[in-house]
């Protein structure tokens, strides 16, 4: 059974995952899961997943649909020093601004690579190139920052990176109330159950629910999976479910 949501006046959040090496198979993504259970735990609901290629034209449709449609959109990849990391211009055409190189950005990058003996080249300097009227996303791993503009966050791809810049733009977010979840072994095929469960949804269409099929012991069964931002309001979905539950079997 598809997941469905009753849920409203919550905060929402997209992730565009951007890369060729993503879409080929030669990187795995590690920051999709990452950044949903960061939302998930911070009272913002993840909604949306997209992955395009290194497209510019392709890049900037997505960020302009998904900007729109949720809250807030995260970027992942595209922000490194070579031709084909376009993240930051897309962003600026989606925005409708010019790009430039963000003075504060430049001081810090200048100053690693300065101590680092490393040299500043044009390629280099890339990474301090931000949309006009965004505000800087630190990086305390490898110094060059993301940013956010409007509701777009721009991070890099690098797993440990991303984490450092999520972490940092989360002061910078506004969100909603914690979803709380709870998860039922019911012991029963997922065909046994899909009626009874299709219709205790009906009853708490504010409690978005999701049955999810696995087989223990050679056996089919199903994980019933009920999510609320109201504590109480889940209990009451729950005890009647496992009351349904307790009759079947």
């Amino acid at each position: 059974m598809a997941e469905t949501s009753g849920q409203k006046d919550v905060v929402t959040a997209a992730v565009l995952v951007i890369g060729d090496e993503i879409l080929s198979g030669r990187t795995k993504d590690k920051n999709i899961g990452y950044i949903a259970d960061h939302m998930t735990a911070i009272g913002i609901q993840l909604k949306e997943v997209r992955v395009v290629a290194d497209d510019e034209d392709d890049i900037v449709a997505a960020i302009n649909a998904l900007r729109k449609r949720w809250d807030y959109l995260f970027t992942t990849g595209g922000i490194g020093p070579t031709h084909d990391d376009i993240t930051a211009d897309c962003v600026a055409k989606a925005m409708g601004v010019p790009i430039g190189h963000h003075p504060e950005a430049v001081a810090m990058l200048e100053e690693n690579w300065k101590k680092r003996g490393v040299e500043a080249t044009p390629a280099r300097m890339r990474m301090a190139r931000v949309p006009e009227g965004g505000m800087l996303i630190r990086n305390s791993v490898s110094v060059a920052p993301g940013f956010m503009i409007g509701n777009v966050i721009t991070m890099a791809g690098i797993p440990s990176v991303m984490q450092v810049m999520l972490d940092d733009a989360t002061q910078y977010l506004k969100t909603g109330k914690k979803m709380s979840s709870v998860t039922i072994d019911c012991g029963l095929p997922e065909g046994v159950v899909a009626d009874m469960f299709g219709a205790h949804q009906k009853l708490f269409p504010d409690v978005p629910m999701g049955s999810y099929p696995i087989m223990r012991d050679n056996k089919p069964t199903t994980q019933l999976v009920l999510r609320s931002t109201d504590p109480a309001r889940l209990a009451e979905a729950e005890a009647g479910l496992r009351a349904k539950l307790a009759g079947m079997t």
